[in-house]
Parts: structure tokens; C-alpha cells; sequence
């Protein structure tokens, strides 16, 4: 019905009232001349394009009117190329949907007790959803929209309404804002450890990784260096691990590809300030680099070229080489390409722990009720039962360091001595090894796979077993069994969530992750490595 105005008496009401300005105009068209904002929520087109050429420069057109808006998109961008367009509907960019705040200013408010919504609290979520809004893509989002540029900027304004990522924001700054304003009745002491629990919901694996990354975010020595510098996963993680203070990120790439697509990506990092970079096709270390390689591996078969050759293209060879020199504390790799390839490297220029007679990968999964490690997954192709018991001890110690007191099952198609097939015996010489070499150790086998996670079954079939409770550590024969283990698990149970893969017996702090490595796996092996990194010599002997 028009401009509400003082005076007016049509269709008024209070609500109305406190709006009304004094004012000859009558229509839209009039007010709209040099307006910088246009809020719709009212009936699908009432704004017009003539309208809409009226209006100041760089208008904001908020047409929020469903299942039509006051204008569409299309219809401002004829007229106006300068215009920023937001709508109620999915498939126009910048939608408002409220499902961006409700649950979680409820589930803010519900945690801080608070007695009623003010207006504080809903100004602290629009607050958190602008910040939100100007971060990078989360790996989610970025997956759900690929080929497109999700960055800050006038078709996206507004974050995506499934991004994982907004409970962790709105929630604790709704909690605030309740406790700053009076309401809340249950006010929360410490917003770290909600942000934290937050986290825990939307990343399952945050529970597992809390005392990690405890260690990671406090430690002195944080160079990390990542192989597949330029790779998007990667870059990603990176963000995440500089935004958190994990760590110092170090890329191994061509600097202006990594830069290219950091704003491909719509990342903030800035090399120099965020992470530093070490250049595949000019490095004033290269020199040493090669000739240290070549001395290390002369007499294996490598002459000066290949030397040269090598420290060039190899591009985990050339974080092994960093770490050995120094020039940062831990590597991860791995993201592409297979573990043996990038093992080689490592083995070559860093080699094995003192004590240690072998490598192995372990894999953590977080399945409904229950988180279970499991080795060896990656490494050696078929263990004997003195590499097992010596895989079986690493793996525990690397436990003990997520806080996890490990409960190990020696995995097998025998129950208890039901077989003696070759690899059943090597599974009961494995339990005999360990319980000489480590009787700090609470294990059994060999035994089923559903016996081992079920300590009733156990008891019923085994009374006097060692093992009580269900077991959080599975050892398995072989290469073959734990790596398909561990994949049916991660895709049927645990849907993907996993930490991993963790390289044991290696004598630095390094991990060869997987070409299905996630952006939040690839954060947690940061971490890892990080905490690895600063817990003294003595204790990386153990883990």
C-alpha cells in the first residue's frame, strides 16, 4: 500500500508505526531514488527495473519474497552490472535461509541455559556467519559445488547452509552474547573447551585428536613441510593448520602455481607471513641437497646424476632432505602416489628409530560406539611374528599418545588354536613374543574379529583370556587382511572418518598418508606430527 509515513492511517498498525517517517512520498518508485539497500518481504515483483537503475551505486538487493522474489536476479543484472542480488531460493546465488541460524543460536542458547533469545545473541550469530562468510571454502562445500569459485565477493556473501563448519561459529557466540546480556543461566566458564566440543560434533574424530592437538598448539617446534605443496587438499589444510596455530607450514612446489591457486581456492595465506616455500625448480640448498643424498646413497646405486636428478623431481626426497638438515621438524606426504614410492625416500635419508627393525602404518577408525586402531595397513606385505610383536608394541605406545590405553587383539581365521594353518601359528608365536617382550601390554589372540570386539562372546568362549574389554587394537596377519579391514570398515561403518596413516618405527617425526587423505585427515596428521615433534628424543623412541 505504499510508503508508511506519519500521518498515515491505512493499514497501520504499531509495529508499522515505529517505522513511519515524515515524508511527502507515496510510492516505492519515489523513496527508492539513491537508495543503498533495497529489504523485500512482501510479494513477488513489486521492484522494478526502473526501479532498480534509480537506485545508488553497488545497491545490495535483498529480494527476499517466496516463492518469487520482489525481483529476480536476472532481471537487476540487465539493468545494473554493479548491483549485489540476494534471494529466498537455492538456485540463485546468496540465499537466505534461516537454517543458517536457527539451530544453532537454539543450541547456543539452550547450552548457556539461556532464558530467553536477545537481541545480542541474534546480532552475535550474524556476526559469526559474516566472519564465517569471509574464511575459505570448507572442504564440503568445496566438494559440493566443485568448478565453482566460492570466494567473498558479490555472489557469495553468504555461507552455504550445509557447511560444517557453522555450528563451531554461531554456537559459542551465541553462548557469549547470553552470558554478556544476563539471560544465561547456566553461563559457560570456558569457551575454548565449548568451541572444542563443537568441534568434537561436527569433525568425529575431534574426541581423538584432542590431547594431540593440546601438545600441537603450544609446541615451539612447528616446521612442517608437505610434500604435494600445490596439491588443492593440501592448500586447504593448510589454511586450517595456520587459522588453528598448529603449525608453520612449509610448501615444496613452484611459488607462483601454490600462490595461483591459494586465490583459485579463495584462501587468505600469504606466503612469507603464513607459510614459506621451497622451490622445485630453484633452491640455494639444491646443491647441498644432491651431494648429501649421493653420500648417502653411493654404494645403493645412485651416481651424481641421478643424484641430481632425483633431488630435482622426487618431491618427498626433498622433504626427507629438509628434515634431515633441519630446516623443519616433520613431513607429511603421501596425498598422491603409493606408500612403498614415498617409504623408499624416507628410508634412504632418515631412516628407522634406534631399536627399531621395521616400519609400519597404522590407521584409526571412529566407528559408531567405539574407536579402533588397526595395523599393519600400509607397510609390510606379509610380517613375520617378530615383526608383529614388534609393530603390536609401536602401535600401543602411539595410543598412549591420544590418552587411549590400548587393549590389543592378535587378529586370525583360528579361535584359540582352532587351526594351525601357517598363518594362525605365526599369530599365537606373535602373543608368545609379546608376552616375554611386553607384559605391560594387555593382549590375546589369536582369535576372531567379532570375538575381539565383543567381550562378552569372549568371555563365553575364552574365560581365561588376557584381554578384558573390547578390544581397541587390531593386529592382522598381513597386508592383504588389515588394508581391506580397514577400507570396508572406513566406507561401511565408519563413513570415512579415519587418522591415518601413522607411520611407526621411522626415526623423525613423517607420515605417508593415502591418495583418499581428507582436508580434516591431513589437519590431524599435522597435528600429530607437530605433538611428535616436541616431545623430546626419548619419547619419539616410543612413538
Amino acid at each position: 500500500k505504499g510508503v508508511v509515513y506519519k500521518g498515515r492511517t491505512e493499514l497501520m498498525d504499531p509495529d508499522k508505526a515505529q517505522f513511519a517517517q515524515k515524508t511527502e512520498q507515496r510510492t516505492l518508485s519515489e523513496v527508492i531514488e539513491g537508495a543503498d539497500i533495497f529489504l523485500g518481504l512482501s510479494a513477488g515483483g513489486v521492484l522494478k527495473q526502473d526501479m532498480v537503475r534509480k537506485m545508488a551505486a553497488n545497491p545490495l538487493i535483498l529480494a527476499l519474497a517466496n516463492p518469487t522474489p520482489e525481483i529476480l536476479p536476472e532481471q537487476v543484472k540487465e539493468v545494473r552490472d554493479d548491483a549485489i542480488m540476494a534471494t529466498g531460493r537455492t538456485d540463485y546465488p546468496n540465499q537466505v535461509n534461516n537454517v543458517l541460524c536457527f539451530p544453532y543460536i537454539f543450541r547456543g542458547a539452550l547450552d548457556a541455559g539461556a532464558s530467553t533469545i536477545t537481541d545480542e545473541m541474534e546480532i552475535a550469530a550474524v556476526h559469526a556467519i559474516a566472519e564465517l562468510a569471509q574464511a575459505e571454502q570448507s572442504e564440503v562445500v568445496a566438494a559440493a559445488y566443485a568448478g565453482e569459485k566460492l570466494a567473498f565477493g558479490p555472489e557469495y556473501l553468504i555461507p552455504k547452509p550445509f557447511d560444517p563448519r557453522l555450528m563451531m561459529k554461531i554456537a559459542p557466540a551465541v553462548a557469549k552474547a547470553a552470558a554478556d546480556s544476563g539471560v544465561a543461566q547456566r553461563p559457560i566458564a570456558d569457551l575454548d573447551a565449548y568451541r572444542e566440543k563443537m568441534q568434537s560434533f561436527v569433525f568425529a574424530s575431534g574426541t581423538i585428536m584432542k590431547p594431540v592437538y593440546a601438545i600441537a598448539k603450544k609446541a615451539q617446534h612447528k616446521r612442517v613441510a608437505y610434500a604435494e605443496g600445490e596439491e588443492e587438499r593440501v592448500l586447504r589444510a593448510c589454511q586450517v593448520v595456520v587459522d588453528e596455530g598448529l603449525a608453520r607450514p612449509t610448501l615444496i612446489g613452484r611459488p607462483n602455481i601454490i600462490a595461483q591457486r591459494v586465490e583459485k581456492f579463495g584462501l587468505r595465506l600469504k606466503e612469507g607471513l603464513d607459510y614459506d616455500v621451497v622451490n622445485v625448480e630453484h633452491d640455494e640448498r639444491y646443491r647441498d641437497f644432491w651431494q648429501t643424498y649421493h653420500q648417502l646413497m653411493e654404494r645403493r646405486g645412485v651416481t651424481e646424476q641421478l643424484a641430481k636428478i632425483e633431488m630435482r623431481r622426487r618431491l618427498s626426497l626433498i622433504g626427507a632432505m629438509l628434515l634431515r638438515k633441519g630446516d623443519v621438524e616433520g613431513l607429511i606426504c603421501g596425498t598422491w602416489g603409493t606408500s612403498p614410492m614415498h617409504l623408499q625416500y624416507i628410508d634412504q635419508v632418515i631412516g628407522k628409530r634406534p631399536g627399531a627393525h621395521c616400519y609400519a602404518a597404522m590407521n584409526a577408525l571412529m566407528l559408531p560406539g567405539r574407536q579402533v586402531f588397526l595395523v599393519d595397513t600400509h607397510v609390510n606385505y606379509d610380517p613375520s611374528a617378530e615383526q608383529l610383536a614388534e609393530i603390536t608394541q609401536m602401535a600401543a605406545r602411539k595410543m598412549m599418545r591420544f590418552g587411549i590405553t590400548p587393549k590389543a587383539a592378535l587378529l586370525s581365521h583360528s579361535n584359540f588354536g582352532s587351526s594351525d594353518q601357517p598363518s594362525a601359528v605365526k599369530m599365537r608365536q606373535t602373543l608368545a613374543i609379546l608376552r616375554e617382550q611386553a607384559p605391560w601390554l594387555e593382549v590375546d589372540g589369536e582369535m576372531h574379529g567379532d570375538v575381539a570386539l565383543d567381550a562378552a562372546s569372549r568371555r563365553r568362549l575364552m574365560p581365561n583370556s588376557t584381554l578384558t574389554g573390547d578390544a581397541n587394537l587390531l593386529v592382522l596377519p598381513n597386508i592383504d587382511a588389515a588394508n581391506i579391514t580397514y577400507n570396508l570398515l572406513k566406507t561401511a561403518a565408519g563413513g570415512g572418518i579415519a587418522v591415518g596413516p601413522m607411520l611407526l618405527g621411522v626415526a623423525k617425526p613423517v607420515h605417508i598418508l593415502t591418495a583418499s587423505a581428507t582436508v580434516r585427515r591431513i589437519v590431524n596428521m599435522t597435528a600429530l606430527t607437530v605433538a611428535e615433534a616436541n616431545v623430546g628424543p626419548r619419547a619419539v623412541q616410543q612413538i
